[in-house]
């Protein structure tokens, strides 16, 4: 086994690297000697570390706060877009029930425009067909009367009344 002697092996003083045989006097010496060496480097290290860990923290803390306006920002947008959506609906509503009651009112005065252009045609009809009862009772009236006249007047009839209407035109 390899030793590494710093002074010679009879006088008693060496480093051992073998660190399963070494004795406790070589342990303390190599961490005493990392100690005194490695703590200016050690101590760079973590306090670049710390400082790289304190610029993460702000980092985020900075992410952090811009995510809470942003998030802050939405919600008060969102709140705005809904009450733009309850108005419009709103609105909506307002100019369906508007063009509802001016379909009603239209269609009410189109029903009332049927309902007296029907009576008016009722009554022309009505009218005609009075007319027409009128004429055909007249004729059936002039055509009875002549009838009747023609049975009771005979010929000699006839002579009389034609001579006593020229007797009183004459006379």
């Amino acid at each position: 086994m390899g030793h590494f002697l710093l002074a010679t092996e009879e006088a008693g003083f060496g480093l051992h690297f073998d660190l399963l045989e070494s004795n406790l006097v070589n342990l303390v010496i190599i961490i005493g000697v990392l100690v005194y060496f490695g703590k200016g480097f050690l101590g760079k290290i973590l306090n670049e570390r710390r400082d790289r860990i304190q610029t993460a923290i702000k980092e985020a803390e900075g992410r952090a706060k811009t995510a809470a306006e942003s998030l802050a920002d939405a919600q008060q947008k969102l709140a705005e877009a809904q009450k733009e959506a309850e108005r419009i609906i709103a609105d909506a509503q307002k100019r369906a029930e508007s063009a509802k009651q001016e379909i009603l009112a239209q269609n009410a005065k189109e029903i009332e425009r049927m309902k007296a252009s029907s009576a008016q045609e009722m009554n022309t009809e009505r009218d005609r067909v009075i007319a027409e009862l009128r004429s055909r009772v007249a004729a059936m009236a002039l055509e009875n009367v002549e009838g009747q006249l023609r049975d009771r007047l005979n010929d000699d009839r006839q002579k009389d009344l034609v001579d006593r209407s020229i007797a009183q035109i004459g006379g």
